[in-house]
Order: structure tokens, then sequence, then C-alpha cells
């Protein structure tokens, strides 16, 4: 199967550089996708920019493909779903949530001279983190992309419900598939909750999987597209 990987803030296609091969042997066709302003050289990128990258790879795909988002970018897995629903055969999101039409895509800290730097590993301490080491965290740091401004604060915009009969994935890193159903069950994720055919996966890791676990990462999305 086509895999479409978007890696979240600060991060562009390299993120996966050790999911692939491992996605590759497994038989599938995985694409890492590096969004407009998260690679290419652009600060000027937007968040209509970053969907329309995504789109284009869905289009590209010989066959209907499973879109994986991580993180902030599970946002645009989600809206690329939305805008191609016929053509998205299964959406997976790794240790995050899609924002709702009408909210900011990932307005979550200080932006400055025109983009949102990485903020350092304060917000990220505890289980985010734990599996990261000091090695790790500065290779990160060194290489975290700022995400445009225009990215960060654009808001988001969901037109097709047809959205919701698209089977998903939900891998739960840093938190548990049973922490997740509390969150949807509170309301706390409204999309997530509308979703019609919803499948939960554990995998023991901080927020960056496929930084540390790569290989259980790939056999898990493996999985789940063989089930598309």
């Amino acid at each position: 199967m086509d895999i479409l990987l978007i890696a979240g803030l600060w991060l562009d296609g390299s993120a996966w550089d050790d999911v692939v091969p491992a996605l590759e042997e497994l038989g599938h066709r995985p694409v890492a996708l590096t969004l407009p302003g998260q690679g290419d050289g652009s600060g000027s990128a937007t968040l209509e920019d970053q969907v329309a990258a995504v789109l284009a790879a869905v289009d590209a795909a010989p066959e209907k493909p499973m879109v994986v988002g991580h993180s902030a970018a599970c946002t645009l897995a989600w809206l690329a779903t939305d805008a191609r629903p016929e053509r998205v055969a299964k959406a997976a999101l790794v240790g995050g949530f899609p924002s709702a039409d009408g909210q900011p895509y990932a307005d979550f800290f200080e932006t400055k001279d025109g983009v949102m730097p990485f903020p350092g590993w304060g917000p990220f301490e505890g289980p985010d983190s734990a599996d990261l080491d000091e090695e790790t965290r500065g290779r990160f740091a060194s290489a975290a992309i700022p995400v445009p401004e225009r990215v960060a604060k654009g808001t988001v915009r969901l037109t097709d419900e047809r959205r919701f009969d698209v089977p998903m994935l939900l891998v739960c890193p840093e938190f548990t598939p049973a922490q997740a159903r509390d969150w949807i069950d509170a309301g706390d994720v409204p999309e997530i909750a509308r979703i019609r055919h919803l499948d939960f996966v554990d995998i023991v890791s901080g927020h960056w999987p496929m930084i540390t676990k790569p290989a259980e990462l790939a056999r898990l999305l493996a999985a789940a597209a063989a089930d598309a």
C-alpha cells in the first residue's frame, strides 16, 4: 500500500528515515513528506500550502493511500481526509488528535519574527521525552526547523462529513488507548468521537516513536494498512 508519512512541528521528511526502509521491507510504498515551510527553505508558507502539498501526494499515489500524521500533523492528515474522502483508504494518527473546524492548527508556543521556533525541552519533560537520551535530544533541537507563523496559526477548515466514514487508527505512544478513550468520551476530541471505524493501538514510547521505536511503529502501520 502507498503510505504517506507526515511529521509534526519542527520536522521534515527525514524524521521517518528509519521507518521508511522498515515499511518497504514489509512490502509497502512509503513516502515521507517534507512540508512547505518545514524543510524547503520557505519562511512564508501557510497552512493552506501544507494542505496542498499533502493533497498533491494523495492525488499522485497510484492507489488509495493510508495517510499518517504525527502530533500536530494529525490535523494535516485529517484535513487531507476531509478534502479527499474518496481517495484516502485510511487515516493513521500518531500521538495526536485533529483540531476541529474553526480552530487554529497548532498555536501552541510563542512565535517570533514570523516563525514558531522549537521551545526547548521544558514543555516536553515527562512521558513525551522520557525515552530520548541527551544525544538524541541535542540532534533533534539542533535540526529543528522553525514553523512559519502562518502555518501554526492557520485556521482549520473541515467541510465534508464523509471524512467520518474513512477508517482511522489511533497510535497511542505517550498515552494509553484507555486514556484516549476517556478523552474522547469526555468530549475533548470531538472529531474522533464521530469516526465510524476507529481502532486503537499502543506503542510504549515517548512522543516521537518514529525516532525511538521505528521498527515497531512500522509494524503497527503495516498491520493497519493490511486491514485497510
